[in-house]
């Protein structure tokens, strides 16, 4: 009978001879949940706070909406390059210092977004702000990967989304309340004021967690070696899609539903904003559900599955509204509700699982985990854009072709239906 365990971690022996995670110091699991939540959340925050005001940066800049969407995706090409460099640079130096200078560069260029004189110099200042963030984001998930392993990291990783997640939840009715007393460059005026305040708060109470003595030195080649033998994981690489493809379905609402919401069905800027929230809702809602329920009582496949055939039934059921069945607002509210939620089934368990893989290695697999999920979520507003704003059907489309992609990926390398270990059961 042929062999159907999973194949082993990579083989390198800085990845094979792992230590057991330590233990977070006590009374600290609070206090680190709400400063990595507020770092990982800079990234929703540059995003969704921005979103509301998408219409006025084509009118105030004088350009076209193809070009303000080009805003969306050149930061979310700079968060996913910027990933890059900050996990394995934070793998050989530790995770304060390129934390701190990242915090740092990022309030500076957003600062610039704000004075941008035209949407070609945004475009470039979203980009740098991209690359400035990321070290927020990856590194948030190294110094998890530091202090936890198995559930313990998942449920952290889970209660994580819930400070994370609270910031795209609110970004928008934020955004759209701002524009009721400013113009869009006042939106990115509060969006540098906020990443002043994290680094500080990042300067004083992020420990250094990675000790000189499990550092990696070996340069480009060791981290180019590393990301080769990760991506050569199967199990790695399943876990690594399903979260980069599930986010591009949900950038493709990002990018697509302003003009949705506020030219295709003729809401405001503020309904627009509450319909943001409600979706931030289901992924938040459902992120804690599978932290504090799902995890450690079900099988990680299993979840992991459930989320990803929910997803693609949700891309349908958008594509179905899109076409023969037109139910306004709420009907759209809905599918992109139950979108979210299945996105907040699948990824947690996906990228606890996938970290688990890579003990001695965390900043580099985080890394590639977001590159590659970044790189996946701006693809997704050039292709909604390429089908035009008349119509909710680009939108739709697009979230149901990244949906079955991240379920075909998933069914052929996960292999649900085979028996495989489970770090993530209790």
């Amino acid at each position: 009978m042929p062999d159907t365990s999973p194949p082993a971690p990579p083989s390198s022996p800085a990845l094979d001879a792992a230590p057991a995670a330590r233990p977070a110091a006590p009374g600290t699991g609070l206090l680190l949940t709400l400063v990595l939540g507020s770092l990982t959340a800079l990234a929703p925050l540059s995003m969704d706070m921005y979103l509301p005001a998408l219409p006025r940066v084509t009118t105030g800049l004088h350009t076209q909406d193809a070009l303000v969407q080009l805003t969306l995706t050149s930061c979310l090409v700079g968060l996913a390059l910027g990933q890059l460099v900050a996990g394995p640079l934070s793998d050989a130096l530790g995770r304060r210092r390129p934390l701190l200078l990242g915090m740092a560069l990022y309030t500076l260029a957003t600062a610039c977004c704000a004075l941008a004189p035209d949407v070609r110099v945004l475009i470039a200042c979203r980009l740098l702000q991209g690359l400035c963030g990321a070290a927020g984001i990856v590194i948030s998930r190294a110094v998890v990967r530091d202090l936890f392993d198995g559930l313990a990291a998942a449920r952290f990783a889970a209660s994580l989304m819930l400070v994370s997640g609270s910031a795209p939840l609110l970004a928008p009715i934020v955004g759209g309340q701002l524009l009721r007393v400013t113009s869009w460059r006042g939106v990115f005026a509060v969006l540098a004021a906020l990443g002043g305040v994290i680094l500080v708060t990042a300067a004083l109470r992020v420990p250094e967690t990675l000790p000189a003595g499990r550092r990696r030195s070996g340069g480009l080649p060791d981290t180019l070696r590393t990301m080769r033998q990760l991506l050569s994981d199967r199990l790695f690489s399943a876990y690594l899609l399903t979260i980069a493809l599930g986010f591009g379905a949900l950038f493709a609402f990002i990018g697509g539903s302003p003009y949705v919401v506020q030219e295709v069905f003729h809401g405001s800027a503020q309904q627009y904003s509450v319909i943001f929230a409600l979706v931030e809702l289901g992924l938040v809602g459902m992120s804690q559900l599978n932290g504090r329920v799902l995890l450690g009582r079900f099988s990680s496949h299993g979840i992991q599955l459930a989320g990803v055939v929910a997803l693609t039934l949700a891309g349908l059921l958008l594509v179905l509204m899109s076409t023969v069945w037109h139910g306004g607002l709420a009907a759209l509210t809905a599918g992109l509700f139950l979108m979210a939620a299945a996105l907040g089934t699948a990824s947690p368990p996906a990228g606890a699982l996938a970290l688990q893989r890579a003990p001695h290695a965390a900043g580099t697999a985080s890394a590639l985990l977001g590159t590659v999920q970044f790189l996946t979520g701006a693809v997704a507003p050039v292709l909604v854009g390429l089908g035009g704003q008349g119509s909710a059907l680009p939108m739709a489309v697009v979230v149901l072709g990244y949906a079955a992609a991240a379920l075909l990926a998933f069914v052929l390398l996960a292999r649900p239906w085979q028996p495989a270990p489970d770090p993530l059961r209790a």
